[in-house]
């Protein structure tokens, strides 16, 4: 398997966290994969086999083969066909919106294609990434197609972007009440330019970035028990910090990365 991370180019750093690619043969990755929120959206383009996506019924769906997936607020699981062959830009979590036709609330949990998003525009670009033959420039034409598509640098919500600098600050650890204050806004202000520039709400996200935070923690196992793992990360007790866990990962704490879970740290990435 190859995962190479890439720089976005500085212009659009405001709103791409990174680039990412991912190849791998069909026997790496043909078992089910859990992928987990992050509070970061993704331009997927498919250059080699689809991906199954399970359902909360048990049925499957297979995704668009180029898509942006909605904000995810429960565990995705999603699998190969075959081989895998992936670029994607990552975005920061009010990072989408610039570029976006559709409400991000309706976009939640969902794979949406770059054709019903962005029509005609966004099946060339699909063609042009397809027939390009290195990441380097696949890469290079997401980033003109994005780039084209901001009217201005200054598109990005004040009150939206320092949100989120402060939430990842305090690993989430702040009340929307406290956030409000700081911020000096009605928290149903906040909430409004939160569902518009980000697709969550400000406790949505807040509960997203700390769980981030412990699972770092707990990958690189930077803790001495379950109850100092949830005391670290500002949970009020060992039933909160496995309430909201569960809520986000589908496991506990404990099951989580017993399994094989290469590919939810790839997704979730960097």
């Amino acid at each position: 398997m190859e995962y190479k991370v890439y720089e976005a180019a500085k212009e659009l750093q405001p709103f791409v966290k990174c680039f990412w690619s991912l190849k791998a043969p069909a026997s790496l990755v043909a078992e089910k994969q859990r992928i987990v929120p992050d509070g970061c959206m993704e331009m997927i383009f498919h250059c080699g086999d689809l991906y199954e996506q399970f359902l909360e019924d048990g049925k499957t769906i297979l995704q668009p083969g180029r898509f942006v997936f909605g904000q995810i607020t429960r565990p995705l699981e999603i699998a190969a066909t075959g081989v895998s062959y992936i670029i994607a830009a990552r975005f920061h979590p009010d990072g989408f919106a610039p570029f976006n036709n559709m409400p991000l609330p309706e976009m939640e949990n969902k794979a949406i294609s770059l054709g019903l998003l962005f029509g005609d525009k966004g099946l060339q670009l699909e063609k042009q990434v397809l027939v390009a033959s290195t990441a380097a420039e696949r890469i290079k034409i997401i980033e003109t197609f994005l780039f084209n598509k901001l009217s201005t640098p200054e598109v990005t919500d004040r009150i939206a972007r320092q949100s989120v600098e402060m939430l990842i600050k305090l690993n989430g650890q702040v009340s929307v009440d406290e956030l409000a204050t700081q911020l000096k806004i009605n928290r149903r202000q906040l909430e409004r330019k939160f569902s518009s520039a980000i697709g969550l709400s400000p406790k949505q996200l807040a509960k997203v970035i700390r769980l981030q935070a412990t699972l770092k923690m707990l990958e690189k196992k930077q803790f001495t028990s379950l109850p100092s793992l949830a005391y670290e990360n500002g949970y009020f007790d060992q039933a909160h910090f496995i309430k909201d866990f569960k809520e986000f990962t589908g496991m506990s704490p404990g099951q989580f990365y017993t399994g094989n879970l290469k590919m939810s740290a790839l997704f979730a990435g960097e």
